[in-house]
């Protein structure tokens, strides 16, 4: 029990958690994510571009134009109204890889255009795939976006360099294959990039990486592309360092927040400041142009069964509402980032944290402790909590949390099992000789009692049966009585001397050694100490009354009462100790009661004593003695009777 409740134990218990979280398992992992997901539900980002409109195939859509997938000349339908409305940019996040089951038809009476467009259509060889391919080509302002697989693939071309400063290939998510739009819709398009979220141990989206590679190529995101085309840039450029991915931009002051994994988080809003509108409207001429007008459009399914939901903070989405998210924040400008060596910074600040803790909690009682808790997990909160309402960093603060309750816990349980081992140290050691109310005011207050001996002024007492071995001779053959009789005496005596505020030392046969002002102070102890001999005299004579009604031997006592320097202390051996007192003024009381029988009085007093407590007794000067051990003349004094 004392090695698990040592501050040793406490030091390895944190010294562990710190090893859990820098292994960061996915239930760390998880747990920090939580309270990240926490903060954005209690309060979502609070600016919104209304520059970004999703565009939804719904139910009605399909029921309208058709099962999916669409015919291409469907999309081309699509895709012209929408450049009628004249988008800023039109990502579609749908993937179109195959040709469409539909190509040869002519369907150019179906589709509402103009003349010259008809014209130009007319003399190209036509298909579905080619007339969504010259849509395409001709606003000048889609992407397109490609998917990942398993299975390895033929490595496509990007549709846009990237320049790579350091070795930023390790740190970036890898797949093992690429899906790309058929060649037609790739050339076709301004932008190509790759819609995935980053894999999340609990499979909610909140990171979306910018980059990925599939064997030794590195592809854009869709969202990066966005960035790209909308600061009218032709490469984008990596930067990587020794911890990781350090910068992704595509001009020399323009890019995207990521982590050292090329990952940017995402800063939710609520979901109903992001504008939707569905398919079917846009293709019957029923939104409104500032609708889309100079806005960036995302488009997608929504019908049930062809979407995919995710999780993310708030409810569940699809892949259009998320990239939409992703895209508002970037346009507004409010960002979520995660400090470069956060999670190295975090570990030393809790390693720090828990070296105060342990240092500072065993030398505070529980009042303080409390205080201690809440002023340090307190203000990790409220900084993770600063960091991401004003600042948009993501600061951990539920592992140290959960690292300072442990740390505290262990701490405090061991400071109540310390305090109650020496209350109950101190209730054995002193329950026998100190009244009831002193020894709660020990347990209560230990630092009132200090172990391991000190000096003080202290009076002290010593009491005798005279005649004793008389009486003893008269118990000859009852020991037992004898031992009834003491016992009698003694505890009669011992109560006085407790109630007058004494400690009892020892009792060494029928003689008690006592001492006032220790182990807690006494400022009257002079006094109180001859009280004792006054009504230990007034008792004695009520016993005796009792003892001659029995028929048994009365008794008759010698006290001695001195006041001196002593020290005073935990006396003895690792293997056996007790309370008890040394020095000459001890020796003095001692040797005052063996005189008290010479000197015919029942009380003896020295003349220190007599000095602090002349004020509220009368004393008689009885004689000047000199005692075993001493040169000089010694006054000694008793109490008018």
């Amino acid at each position: 029990m004392r090695i698990l409740t040592s501050i040793w134990m406490v030091m390895l218990v944190a010294i562990l958690l710190l090893g859990v979280r820098y292994t960061d398992s996915k239930y760390v992992k998880i747990l920090r994510y939580k309270t990240w997901d926490a903060y954005q539900q209690i309060q979502p980002r609070q600016d919104h571009s209304d520059m970004v409109t999703v565009v939804n195939i719904t139910e009605k859509d399909i029921e309208k134009y058709g099962q999916w997938p669409w015919p291409r000349h469907v999309m081309a339908m699509l895709h012209a109204q929408l450049g009628e409305l004249k988008p800023a940019l039109v990502n579609y996040n749908i993937l179109f890889a195959e040709p469409d089951r539909m190509s040869g038809k002519n369907y150019l009476d179906t589709m509402p255009m103009d003349k010259e467009m008809r014209e130009q259509l007319e003399k190209v060889l036509l298909d579905t795939d080619q007339m969504f391919a010259y849509m395409i080509d001709r606003t000048g302002n889609v992407i397109l976006m490609q998917s990942v697989k398993d299975t390895a693939s033929v490595e496509l071309p990007s549709t846009t360099p990237i320049l790579e400063k350091g070795n930023a290939k390790p740190w970036l998510w890898l797949y093992e294959g690429i899906v790309s739009p058929i060649p037609k819709f790739s050339a076709a398009t301004k932008g190509l990039g790759v819609n995935v979220t980053a894999p999340e141990p609990d499979g909610v989206v909140r990171k979306m990486p910018m980059l990925i590679r599939v064997n030794g190529k590195i592809y854009p995101s869709q969202i990066l592309e966005n960035v790209r085309i909308i600061n009218q840039s032709k490469r984008i450029k990596v930067v990587a360092g020794p911890n990781g991915v350090e910068e992704v931009l595509v001009k020399k002051d323009a890019g995207v927040p990521v982590n050292h994994n090329a990952e940017m988080y995402i800063h939710y809003t609520h979901p109903d400041n992001i504008l939707e509108v569905s398919a079917g409207d846009v293709m019957s001429g029923e939104v409104p142009m500032e609708r889309l007008q100079n806005r960036i459009v995302v488009v997608g399914l929504d019908a049930a069964g062809l979407s995919y939901l995710k999780d993310t903070p708030f409810q569940l989405m699809t892949d259009q509402q998320i990239t939409a998210q992703a895209l508002d924040m970037l346009v507004a400008g409010r960002y979520l980032v995660r400090p470069v060596n956060a999670d190295f910074n975090e570990i030393i600040t809790l390693a720090l944290i828990g070296l105060l803790l342990i240092l500072i909690l065993p030398r505070q009682g529980v009042v303080w402790a409390i205080p201690t808790l809440i002023l340090s997990a307190g203000g990790v909160m409220a900084a993770s909590w600063y960091g991401y309402a004003k600042q948009g960093f993501l600061i951990d603060a539920s592992f140290p949390v959960l690292f300072i309750a442990v740390v505290w816990s262990h701490s405090v349980y061991n400071n109540f099992v310390t305090q109650n081992r020496l209350r109950q140290q101190i209730k054995k050691q002193f329950e026998h000789y100190l009244a009831p109310a002193m020894v709660k005011k020990l347990q209560k207050d230990p630092s009132l009692l200090k172990l391991g001996g000190e000096t003080r002024i202290m009076t002290f007492m010593f009491s005798d049966i005279r005649g004793f071995t008389p009486i003893s001779e008269k118990y000859k053959g009852n020991p037992e009585g004898l031992t009834k009789l003491i016992n009698r005496f003694l505890t009669r005596m011992t109560d006085i001397i407790i109630k007058n505020g004494g400690t009892i030392d020892k009792f060494m046969g029928d003689c008690i050694m006592a001492f006032w002002n220790a182990p807690i102070d006494d400022p009257e102890h002079e006094e109180n100490a001859v009280q004792a001999a006054i009504e230990m005299q007034e008792e004695l004579k009520l016993l005796n009354a009792e003892l001659t009604k029995e028929n048994l031997p009365n008794i008759n006592i010698g006290i001695g009462i001195n006041t001196g320097e002593a020290l005073v202390g935990n006396m003895g051996s690792n293997q056996r100790f007790d309370y008890s007192v040394i020095g000459d003024a001890v020796n003095l009381a001692s040797r005052l009661e063996s005189s008290s029988k010479t000197l015919g009085k029942t009380l003896i007093i020295g003349e220190d004593t007599v000095k602090a407590a002349k004020l509220n007794y009368d004393f008689d000067y009885v004689d000047k003695i000199t005692v075993k051990g001493k040169t000089e003349e010694i006054k000694v004094y008793t109490v008018k009777s």
